[in-house]
């Protein structure tokens, strides 16, 4: 028989790290696993965080990992969670039971549990579990972006906009969400470019908005970006020209990184611009299926390290209270 976790929260980015602080802090028995590849990786530094303005992700997260292993009730492990059943899904399971060996009954009167399988083939068997595994942020395929992804290449302007304040700066979109990227671009600077990359899909009161504000807009298609010193420098256009930008705001869309929440049978909220697949929570994280809970990326809907931070420990008060209460 499997001693059972109170909760396992997959992922150990800011939300995973800030749900384990709180359970730790709250005598939870918990186990994070982190397949140790977060979002924001390769960014220069996490902008706007207080307490941590411009600090390096690694630096960060090692700092993190620190405040949480220093509550016993916590285990960080390094894996990937390839899935997580419920435990009565299992051929030949066992009866649930806690770490000193006694039948699990509150896991029963909560609904039972869930048992997460690594890739290893590793399983453990717990009461709650908190998905914090993040998103994939799908960028524009456009030549030489990618090495500048994260520095003067981004796709948010209060994360790095300070960074290139003052400076040439372009927006790649066009519509709608090009008209209203450009104008919040112009907070960091007075000179903005809105690149179209063809026709520019706008009516005649947008354009003439823009052109007020002072943005140009530039419709001939983009061939690349080229760069100095790994920085942005200029974007290239097909015809052979360049415009030179020393920073460049992009739309993404962000997909899940991972299969759970699909395989758990949670729902999803509605579609926005940024993300067709954003797990639907509560204000404490809880998802549409009891005993799993979501927090980060994956189901809030401005992701920032910031907002992944609070949303985690909301998430980790919600487990809390569905432990105690059962």
């Amino acid at each position: 028989m499997n001693a059972t976790w109170e909760c396992i929260v997959v992922g150990g980015g800011a939300a995973g790290l800030s749900a384990a602080l709180v359970l730790g802090r709250a005598r939870r028995r918990t186990l994070v696993i982190d397949a140790g590849a977060p979002s924001n990786r390769v960014s220069h530094g996490i902008g706007g965080l207080l307490g941590h303005d411009t600090k390096k992700p690694a630096e960060f997260y090692a700092e993190a990992r620190a405040n949480v292993a220093a509550y016993p009730a916590v285990e960080l492990r390094a894996g990937f969670v390839a899935s997580v059943v419920r435990r009565l899904d299992l051929p030949g399971s066992g009866p649930t039971t806690t770490s000193d060996g006694a039948p699990d009954t509150a896991a029963s009167a909560s609904g039972g549990t869930f048992t997460v399988i690594l890739a290893d083939g590793t399983r453990e068997t717990t009461r709650t579990v908190l998905l914090a595994t993040g998103m994939d942020y799908r960028r524009p395929d456009v030549p030489g972006l990618e090495p500048l992804w994260g520095g003067s290449v981004f796709h948010c302007p209060f994360c790095h906009g300070w960074e290139h304040a003052g400076r040439p700066l372009g927006v790649l979109d066009r519509g709608e969400m090009g008209v209203h990227r450009a104008q919040l671009l112009r907070a960091w600077s007075d000179d903005v470019t809105l690149l179209t990359d063809g026709p520019d899909e706008l009516d005649d009161a947008q354009r003439e908005d823009l052109e007020a504000r002072g943005v140009t807009i530039d419709r001939r298609p983009v061939a690349g970006l080229d760069a100095d010193g790994g920085a942005l420098s200029a974007a290239r256009f097909a015809d052979g020209t360049t415009r030179p930008l020393n920073g460049l705001l992009i739309p993404v869309t962000l997909h899940q990184r991972s299969a759970l929440a699909t395989q758990l049978g949670v729902d999803f909220a509605p579609e926005s611009p940024l993300s067709t697949e954003t797990i639907a929570v509560d204000p404490m994280g809880a998802t549409s299926v009891p005993g799993v809970f979501s927090a980060g990326d994956a189901s809030i809907s401005m992701p920032s390290v910031a907002n992944a931070i609070a949303a985690g420990s909301a998430a980790a008060a919600g487990v809390v209270q569905r432990l105690t209460s059962g």
